[in-house]
C-alpha cells in the first residue's frame, strides 16, 4: 500500500515536471498528530523523490483547523 501511494504521488510530480512537492493529507478524526504510518510514507516518498530528483519540502497533516508539519517535528526527514 505504501509503495502504491509513493508511485502515485511521484507520478503526479513527474507529470507536472515538478522540482519539489509538499505532501498534504487529512486525518478524518480531526487529530493532526502524525501516525507511524505517516512517518513511513514520508520516508518512502522522500526516497522515491531522491531517485527522481524531486525534493520533498514537507508533509502536512491537517485536522479540525489545525496542522502538523512533519518536517518541523523531524518526522521522516533527516535532521
Amino acid at each position: 500500500m505504501v509503495f502504491a501511494y509513493c508511485v502515485e504521488t511521484c507520478k503526479e510530480a513527474l507529470k507536472r515536471n515538478s522540482a519539489a512537492l509538499i505532501v498534504v493529507h487529512n486525518h478524518p478524526s480531526g487529530d493532526p498528530t502524525p501516525s507511524p504510518e505517516d512517518v513511513l510514507v514520508t520516508r518512502e516518498i522522500i526516497a522515491a523523490g531522491k531517485l527522481l530528483d524531486i525534493d520533498v519540502l514537507d508533509h502536512l497533516v491537517i485536522g479540525q483547523g489545525r496542522f502538523v508539519s512533519m518536517r518541523e517535528r523531524g518526522l521522516g526527514f533527516a535532521r
